[in-house]
C-alpha cells in the first residue's frame, strides 16, 4: 500500500490551446501562455492498494463511472507503465470551484493527479517530467504544474512538449475576476472541441499568427504592460471562439450574458479601468485586471443581469505535494 496527496490550481490561458498535432499525446497545434489561479484548488489523494480489484475514482464525494473513470484509469496506466507497479488505485479528488464550466477544472485535476499518483508509485519526476505526464491526461494540465505565469512549449513529440514558468506568481499583481453566468456542464467539452478544430476554415489562420501572439503576450507579461496584454489576450480569445463557431458542427460557448460582459469590460477600459476579457471553452468570462482595479471590476460585473457570482483569483503556484 502506498499513498500520496497533492493539490493544484486551474489556469486561465492568455494565449489559448485549441487543436492537437497529436491527439493521442495531446501535442498541441500551437504553444500557449497562462496564469495559475490561486485559491481555486483541486486536492487529490491516490492510494495504490493490493486489496483493490479495479481502479476507483471518487470526485467531490461521489463515486464516478463512465468516461470520467475511464480517463483516470487510462492515466493511471501511464503511471503504472512508468513505475513498473501493477497495483490498482483509489483516487479521491475534491474541487472548491465549479467543474466543467470553462474554469479549467481538468487542468487542475490532472496536474494534482499526476503529482499524487507519481509520488505514490515511487516516481521522482522533475517539473518538466510532471508537466509531460499531466499533459497525457489533459493538455492544459501541463500548465498547472509550474508556478505563476506559464508557457507551454508546443514541441513536436512527448519529450519536447511541456510547460515552464516565465514569471513567478509575485511578478505582477493581477486579478482574474471570473464572471459566472452558468454552472451547467458544457454540452460539448474541450476534448471534442480540439478534435473539431481542423474542420473550421479559420483554424489555419489562427495558427499562422500564434507565434506572433505568443511573443507579444510573453513580452507584455515580462514588461508588465497591461495595454499590450489586453490587446493580445482579447484578440486570441476572439480567434478561438471564431474557430469554435465555424467548425462542423458549430460550437457556441457564448451566451447572451457573455457578450454583455465583454461589452462592459470594453466600456470599463475606455473609462481608464485596466481590465480585459478572455473566454475559455464555456460561457463564463475571465476579466483580467490590475489588483487595484479589482473592487471596481467586481462591482460593475455584479450589477449585470445573469451574473450569478464573481470568483476572484490571483497568480498562483504550481502543483504541490502535501504528504506521501
Amino acid at each position: 500500500m502506498s499513498i500520496a496527496t497533492a493539490y493544484a490550481f486551474p489556469n486561465i490561458a492568455f494565449i489559448k490551446y485549441w487543436g492537437n498535432r497529436d491527439p493521442q499525446l495531446n501535442i498541441p497545434a500551437n504553444g500557449s501562455i497562462s496564469m495559475n489561479l490561486d485559491g481555486l484548488e483541486t486536492r487529490t489523494q491516490v492510494l495504490f492498494d493490493a486489496s483493490l480489484r479495479q481502479d476507483e475514482f471518487i470526485l467531490n464525494g461521489e463515486r464516478q463511472s463512465g468516461e470520467g473513470l475511464q480517463r483516470v484509469r487510462a492515466f493511471l496506466d501511464h503511471v503504472r507503465r512508468m513505475s513498473g507497479m501493477e497495483l490498482r488505485a483509489r483516487v479521491q479528488s475534491e474541487n472548491n470551484y465549479p467543474t466543467g464550466v470553462g474554469v479549467a477544472s481538468s487542468a487542475a485535476a490532472f496536474a494534482a493527479l499526476s503529482l499524487a499518483a507519481s509520488a505514490a508509485a515511487g516516481l521522482d519526476l522533475d517539473k518538466a517530467g510532471l508537466s509531460r505526464l499531466a499533459r497525457l491526461g489533459s493538455g492544459s494540465a501541463c500548465r498547472s504544474i509550474p508556478d505563476g505565469f506559464v508557457e507551454w512549449k508546443a514541441g513536436s513529440d512527448h519529450e519536447t512538449s511541456y510547460a515552464i514558468t516565465i514569471a513567478p506568481p509575485d511578478h505582477w499583481e493581477l486579478t482574474d475576476c471570473i464572471a459566472v453566468v452558468d454552472t451547467t456542464p458544457k454540452n460539448i467539452g474541450s476534448s471534442l472541441g480540439h478534435r473539431l478544430a481542423e474542420s473550421s476554415p479559420l483554424q489555419a489562420a489562427r495558427l499562422a499568427g500564434a507565434d506572433q501572439r505568443l511573443a507579444a503576450c510573453r513580452q507584455a507579461i515580462l514588461e508588465r504592460d497591461f495595454e499590450a496584454l489586453a490587446q493580445v489576450v482579447e484578440l486570441d480569445s476572439n480567434l478561438l471562439h471564431s474557430v469554435t463557431m465555424t467548425c462542423s458542427p458549430a460550437i457556441f460557448y457564448w451566451q447572451p450574458a457573455t457578450l454583455r460582459i465583454i461589452h462592459a469590460v470594453l466600456d470599463m477600459r475606455a473609462r481608464g479601468v485596466r481590465a480585459c476579457y478572455t473566454v475559455d471553452a464555456g460561457p463564463n468570462v475571465h476579466v483580467i485586471c490590475d489588483r487595484d482595479a479589482q473592487p471596481t471590476v467586481e462591482g460593475e460585473l455584479s450589477s449585470l443581469a445573469q451574473v450569478e457570482k464573481i470568483i476572484c483569483a490571483h497568480p498562483g503556484s504550481g502543483a504541490r505535494l502535501i504528504d506521501r
